[in-house]
């Protein structure tokens, strides 16, 4: 271990080490590989110095730095993991010596892993522990005897080397169930650097598997995204002052700053790509050893049926120029890259068809001299990536190794803005480039309900390509995809219908979910936006799609039925038939006519709770159905509060709102001619514990509707009595007003972070404001809720302008309070 002498000191106890290792860390000229390897050498001489004061004449025992410290990577906060390495011949002298060593580091506060065998021993407990086994591949020596040392190193890996087929696959098992305790890296928002899959074990990992020569990582990139890694804890050390790996949010622009990056955001994209590179690296790693080993569990075998001699791998046709061999997709002898440029496309489309791997030799030959396609592309180049995007879950590892060479970057340049973006959204479990994969891979099998698949397939690669770029990333999207579109060889009414499918691939859900399908003027605003039956058969797909790929709490059936119902009444105008100038609410059910009856009478409210399944599709049976929570179906008499007394009762009695309706139910003749009833229709769930009796609700209810439960009291009594939970700081609520979304009623937006009491805050806010709520849509998509509440004056008229912009300023107000 060489070091500069600027750190070197004459002192071997703890001050004196501790004084220049916070020198060492406090010095902003140096950073990154040379402050670790500084620190490591700084440390050596210490450690040096102590063994040789502590025995100066010492034979048959030596010091062994091993694991990471072996490999001379020292963060600011790393453990140091030490062997004490000895003969047998003086196990008293050993002990003693063990003492001098390990108290001044324990003295200094540095954790410490160490060990006292002899070679013998480390043997044995590294054929028990692989873990241990994997430390010693890095053993380096510092102090004492050297022979005794390096006689370890050359035993230890003739060992790993000789046990290599029965370690390697431990090894990689040892992988796998990490990864799935931390997840994988590039995904995470609070990724463990060290632990999550593509960190630095996995790095270790790779190492360790090279050392075997069974079979070695692809070398391109490894290094730089080991170091970038490395680079990030070291920031992390410093910046937290302890011993972590985890990459929490709040610390993120601290570290990034740190590092001397733009913000946490650029932080996490490096953190990704680094975690992408090592990923693959060991995917394609650990794909070649297992290759190794059936081959050669296979080889004696052959030969004896053979009768001696080399077997000649067999090799299958998949396409031109693509043939599989070894249960991987590689170029045909006769291949020449250089003059084929569909070629990358074609060799894809081939093994995600056939469910292979594509291998990374091919692929890297491909990147080195196929051409540039020529813009726009040939048919046969559009047809590939159609194939490819189509190909289900195997295009995701095809994908993939393109992306490891770059090569989807030269085919579509846009790519490049979207790559390891995070998305800093919980409901998303992608970066945006995986998501849009994602999306692909969950639109592939719905192209059997669609015309045209092709276009649902390319809308899907592309629905998210707009957020590289600043603003409204639909906006952003439409233009990139008629773009992008003109690159592959649409023609320009099938780049109109992919740039239209993006603009609004958000459209469906959010007004099937946020808007009144009764109102003739919602359903006519889609069926502008979308403008054929066509487009809006492809959208219908891709929302879905989308939703799907998002993660579980973007999707449901319930949703897929208010999708469903809004496409089948878009369809409907479409085709030429047009609604009444008035909406026309859906009918009551008799169990809804009958509370509204007994409420009308009872002068009170009545109320409802069952258990209640989401609806399935026609096919699905009653048992499939996906249980949302409880439906809360209430009635009372029309009149002022309701909203907020509801909502308050439930947030008191620990109900969470997963989706809520309201609306104005008009008696039948024969019970009265001018009487209307509230009717809400809800779906609850408790946050934790029995859901609590109806008749307890309806108590309560009925005190906070005559004023005698002060709701808001007892809500911040609740709250007071419960400290508040450290987390990440939630954007801002919003509230707008939505323009011409209705004639009937001024439509008021509210986004917001889903919390206890938010509709109840909301309900009062708007009772303040004298507005009367007509109907209201509230749902929760993860930490966030969306509701949407069509007002009307005191007169039943929509809200003036000016009047609506000043209610939507209160209700932020009020929330942000």
């Amino acid at each position: 271990m060489t070091r500069t002498d600027d750190h070197k000191t004459d002192d071997t106890g703890p001050s004196g080490y501790a004084a220049a290792r916070l020198h060492l860390l406090s010095e902003g000229a140096r950073s990154g590989p040379p402050r670790r390897t500084a620190l490591a050498g700084l440390t050596d001489d210490w450690l040096t110095g102590l063994f040789t004061a502590a025995a100066p004449t010492a034979k048959g025992v030596s010091l062994v730095a091993v694991g990471g410290y072996g490999r001379g990577e020292l963060s600011p906060r790393s453990d140091l993991d030490l062997l004490l390495l000895h003969d047998g011949s003086d196990p008293a002298a050993v002990a003693a010596l063990a003492d001098r060593l390990w108290y001044p580091v324990w003295d200094l506060g540095i954790s410490l892993d160490h060990s006292v065998r002899t070679p013998a021993e480390a043997r044995k407990t590294a054929g028990e522990d692989l873990k241990v086994q994997l430390g010693l591949l890095d053993a380096r020596h510092l102090a004492g005897d050297l022979g005794l040392t390096a006689g370890l190193r050359t035993a230890i890996l003739a060992d790993w080397r000789n046990q290599a087929p029965k370690r390697l696959p431990e090894l990689q098992e040892l992988c796998a169930e990490r990864a799935e305790r931390h997840g994988e890296l590039r995904f995470l928002l609070e990724p463990d650097l060290k632990e999550a899959r593509g960190g630095l074990r996995d790095a270790t990992a790779l190492r360790a598997v090279a050392a075997s020569w069974l079979a070695d990582a692809p070398r391109e990139g490894l290094a730089d995204a080991r170091r970038r890694l490395l680079d990030a804890r070291d920031a992390l050390h410093l910046v937290t002052g302890r011993a972590t790996d985890r990459l929490a949010l709040q610390e993120q622009d601290q570290v990034a700053a740190e590092l001397g990056l733009l913000d946490a955001d650029t932080l996490l994209r490096q953190v990704y790509e680094a975690a992408r590179v090592i990923s693959y690296a060991g995917d394609v790693t650990w794909r070649e050893v297992n290759r190794v080993l059936r081959a050669r569990a296979v080889r004696p075998r052959l030969r004896s049926i053979l009768g001696g001699g080399k077997p000649v791998a067999e090799r299958s046709p998949l396409a031109e120029g693509v043939v599989e061999q070894d249960g991987e997709a590689v170029l045909a002898r006769t291949a020449r890259p250089e003059r084929d440029p569909v070629l990358p496309l074609r060799a894809a489309a081939a093994a995600a068809q056939a469910a292979l791997p594509l291998s990374p030799h091919a692929v890297r030959r491909m990147a080195a001299t196929v051409r540039p396609l020529p813009t726009p592309w040939p048919a046969e180049a559009r047809e590939q990536l159609i194939t490819l995007l189509g190909s289900g879950r195997p295009t995701v590892d095809v994908w993939e190794a393109l992306e490891a060479e770059g090569l989807i970057s030269r085919l579509l340049p846009d790519w490049e803005r979207v790559r390891c973006r995070p998305q800093r959204n919980a409901v998303h479990l992608w970066t945006v480039d995986r998501h849009l994969i994602e999306t692909a891979v969950r639109a592939s099998a719905l192209t059997r309900r669609v015309s045209r698949p092709d276009l649902l397939l390319v809308a899907a690669l592309l629905h998210d390509i707009g957020k590289g770029w600043p603003g409204d990333h639909s906006v952003a999207g439409e233009i990139i995809a008629k773009d992008v579109a003109a690159r592959l060889g649409f023609d320009r009414a099938d780049a109109g219908v992919l740039a239209t499918l993006v603009r609004h691939h958000l459209l469906l859900v959010e007004t099937a979910t946020r808007r009144d399908l009764d109102d003739p003027a919602t359903v006519r605003a889609v069926a502008d936006a979308v403008g054929s039956e066509s487009t809006l058969e492809l959208l219908h797909a891709l929302t879905e799609a989308d939703a799907l790929a998002t993660g579980p709490a973007a999707w449901s059936t319930w949703r897929g039925s208010l999708v469903t119902d809004l496409v089948r009444r878009v369809c409907a105008v479409l085709a030429g038939e047009h609604p009444g100038t008035e909406p026309e609410p859906a009918a009551p059910t008799a169990e809804q006519e009958r509370l509204a009856i007994e409420a009308h009478r009872t002068g009170g409210p009545v109320l409802t709770l069952r258990a209640q399944a989401e609806p399935g599709p026609p096919e699905e049976s009653a048992e499939t159905g996906e249980p949302l929570g409880v439906e809360l179906v209430i009635a009372v008499p029309d009149q002022p509060g309701v909203l907020p007394a509801l909502a308050g009762v439930l947030a008191l009695h620990r109900l969470t709102v997963r989706t809520g309706g309201l609306r104005t139910l008009r008696l039948p003749d024969d019970v009265d001619d001018d009487g209307s009833v509230l009717l809400l229709d809800w779906r609850v769930a408790a946050e934790y514990g029995s859901l609590p009796q109806a008749s307890r609700l309806r108590a309560d209810l009925v005190r906070a509707l005559d004023g005698s439960l002060d709701i808001t009291s007892r809500l911040a009594e609740r709250d007071a009595a419960y400290p508040r939970r450290r987390g990440r700081a939630a954007p801002p609520p919003r509230v707008t007003v939505a323009p011409a979304a209705s004639r009937h009623a001024t439509v008021i937006e509210v986004r917001a972070q889903d919390a206890p009491g938010l509709l109840f805050r909301i309900g009062t806010a708007l009772e303040k404001a004298a507005v009367r709520v007509r109907s209201m849509h509230a749902s929760t998509l993860g930490a966030n809720a969306v509701d949407a509440f069509y007002v009307t004056s005191g007169t039943g008229a929509p809200l003036p302008p000016e009047d609506a912009a000043a209610t939507a300023r209160v209700l932020e107000e009020a929330l942000r309070g």
